[in-house]
């Protein structure tokens, strides 16, 4: 594609690509592919500008931020641009792209707002993209908004919107995407517990009230009704029709159903950790090797035996990547990716000193030494077998042995057409979790605006941040003064947290770490639900993260009996990489275990900072208004002081 532009003239492009780990993957297959579009001129502008903007991050970081990687991607003409990068490798593609040095620069859509990156193409992978939970067909409006991109102003008479050919491509859609000009507009507005004590404080809850009736959001929730329950209905119908079309002679299938996804729940779990065990099995056999350890390691159906000339002790957060010799010369660092369950040393060999793996001769006469001390029988041994199934055999959980008892025991098991009725269960199941999703989009816009408004009120009358007055008004109490201060997104949670004290006996680690809980949320669904807590369940972080989840579980009941929509739920996921930054670990030390970019990690710290903030000016306890200022600057240094806005 890249050889098709630049042949016709159509570079500097920005390929927009849905997906973060596509745009990686693009930029490495240029790599490999030999591609290069800058001139040895350009090269050089290219790495100044690099080694300009990335001055900030610490040497140590270097290797683990990846900077190598990406100063070779982006001398030779092409980058990638993402959420998931450091904010200092943004900041040197968009500068080295509106230079005219940088040629390609693969993107998700998010680089479509407020950057200035001029392009002359705009290419678009494909026509979907991931919303969060379905792959959706781009809107005209987004359609414009990222080919809007292309064109140089005062360089290009016009500007190029290329859509790559595939064989599910619509022509008569695309037509219609480029072609419509009229987009509806969507109100995001939704009242929240802060909005709420601040609209009271200043105008009354009455005056209120009214504002919030007369809203553009209330005018199209009024009109979007409409349209919901007829899908509503065409989802009950088709649910009708999936239940008949698996109801079993036998038993009730629907709970058959059930123990198979809860067994397959499980099982999935059990996967996961297996493969957490494996890894970290793997990164401690290549730690530790020294220099002449002769190690087998795993390939196909045979092992391969090596010597390791270079122990690689400092690997980044992917642990150590020793440098090995291989019998067949080839010289090359292990990876825990490449190693399955890991390498086992089998013999020991004398590396001559003054060994250099550049030098042809020394590679010959070294693996030459190793064919002959294995055939001579010195060294022998296999590499660790390769294991089939998950290392955490499934009949040793339990949990699982009962859920499998129980689904062979169930009638449904021995249905001869168990499998065309499974079929028709998960059509029925996913369509549910549709449905349910879409009866409480229905809910949420008949109850107005004015009468969510009603409902938050009344919650913050049953935990005391209103109050009514004398004259039959409302009235914001000390509480609720506040809470004023507190505009995140989980502000009710928060405002509990602080008064209740769950946090008042942290120290400066542990109050980053509960704050990441409340203001974290991971991008899949895949996420964690359970990871280690930092000095385990009984240490003081453990203890606040518990009362934290039991003042979110009593906010979500009085939510769920108001019919709000529900505070976000905690996620622990940052909790352990925040308490190693702010105790003033390494980044290295920080990201080896987290399934986190480095950018991301930066990006959460950065919102973590700004509740800490907020936490700092509105805490009533003096002792933690100190802590959380303490935190701030615990957070707020490294490449996370160093990151652009």
């Amino acid at each position: 594609m890249v050889d098709v532009l630049d042949e016709a003239g159509l570079l500097p492009a920005i390929v927009f690509i849905f997906s973060r780990a596509g745009c990686d993957a693009a930029v490495a297959q240029c790599l490999a592919g030999g591609l290069r579009l800058t001139s040895p001129a350009e090269a050089e502008e290219i790495r100044l500008i690099a080694e300009t903007r990335c001055a900030s991050i610490a040497p140590e970081d270097l290797d683990v931020v990846g900077y190598w990687g990406f100063v070779d991607a982006l001398v030779r003409g092409v980058a990638a641009h993402h959420a998931g990068m450091l904010p200092a490798f943004k900041e040197t593609v968009e500068e080295a792209f509106a230079r005219g040095l940088v040629k390609v620069v693969f993107a998700t859509e998010t680089l479509a707002l407020g950057i200035n990156m001029p392009a002359r193409s705009v290419v678009l992978e494909k026509l979907v993209k991931w919303d969060g939970s379905h792959h959706v067909d781009i809107t005209p409006g987004e359609y414009t908004q990222l080919t809007g991109r292309a064109g140089r102003r005062g360089i290009d008479s016009e500007g190029h919107a290329v859509v790559l050919g595939r064989g599910d491509l619509d022509p008569m859609a695309l037509a219609g995407l480029a072609s419509k000009r009229l987009y509806p507009l969507r109100s995001a507005f939704r009242p929240t517990y802060n909005m709420a004590v601040n609209l009271v404080a200043q105008v009354g809850r009455v005056r209120a009230r009214e504002v919030l009736e007369t809203s553009f959001a209330q005018f199209q929730a009024d009109r979007g009704v409409v349209g919901l329950a007829r899908q509503a209905q065409s989802h009950a119908e088709a649910m009708e029709g999936y239940a008949e079309a698996m109801a079993c002679h036998l038993g009730d299938f629907g709970e058959y159903f059930a123990l198979r996804r809860e067994l397959s729940d499980r099982e999935r779990g059990v996967h996961r950790a297996g493969a957490a065990a494996r890894r970290q099995q793997a990164a401690a056999s290549l730690q530790g090797l020294s220099v002449g350890d002769v190690v087998a390691v795993p390939g196909g159906r045979r092992s391969t035996y090596a010597v390791v000339v270079d122990p690689g002790a400092h690997g980044g957060f992917e642990g150590a990547r020793p440098m090995v010799l291989t019998t067949e010369r080839e010289v090359r660092r292990l990876s825990v990716q490449e190693v399955g369950d890991g390498v086992r040393s089998v013999g020991r060999l004398r590396v001559p000193k003054g060994f250099s793996p550049r030098a042809a001769s020394h590679r010959r006469d070294l693996a030459a030494t190793l064919r002959g001390e294995i055939a001579a029988g010195r060294i022998t041994g296999v590499a660790p077998s390769r294991r089939r199934g998950h290392p955490v055999a499934e009949d040793e959980d339990e949990a699982i042995a009962a859920l499998r008892r129980q689904l062979r025991a169930h009638p449904c098991h021995q249905c001869p057409d168990r499998e065309e009725h499974a079929r028709w269960a998960e059509r029925w199941y996913r369509l549910e979790g549709e449905h349910r999703s879409l009866v409480r989009r229905i809910e949420g816009r008949t109850g107005s605006i004015a009468i969510v408004f009603d409902r938050i009120c009344d919650v913050l009358v049953t935990l005391g941040y209103l109050a009514a007055d004398d004259e039959g008004g409302t009235v914001v109490t000390d509480e609720g003064r506040w809470l004023r201060r507190l505009y995140a997104e989980n502000d009710l949670l928060l405002a509990e947290c602080l008064r209740r004290g769950a946090w008042a006996e942290l120290d400066v680690p542990g109050l980053a770490a509960a704050v990441s809980a409340v203001v974290y949320s991971a991008r899949r669904d895949d996420r964690d639900r359970s990871p280690a807590v930092p000095g385990g369940p009984s240490s003081r972080l453990g203890i606040a993260l518990d009362a934290t989840t039991r003042i979110w579980s009593e906010l979500d009941d009085l939510e769920s009996a108001r019919r709000i929509e529900s505070t976000q739920p905690l996620d622990l996921g940052l909790v352990a990489p925040v308490h190693r930054w702010a105790a003033g670990r390494g980044l290295d030390a920080v990201l080896r275990d987290a399934d986190l970019a480095a950018g991301d990690f930066v990006r959460w710290c950065k919102q973590v900072v700004d509740v800490l903030d907020q936490v700092a000016k509105a805490a009533p306890d003096a002792r933690l208004r100190e802590t959380a200022r303490k935190a701030v600057a615990a957070v707020r240094r490294g490449v996370v002081a160093y990151a652009g806005t």
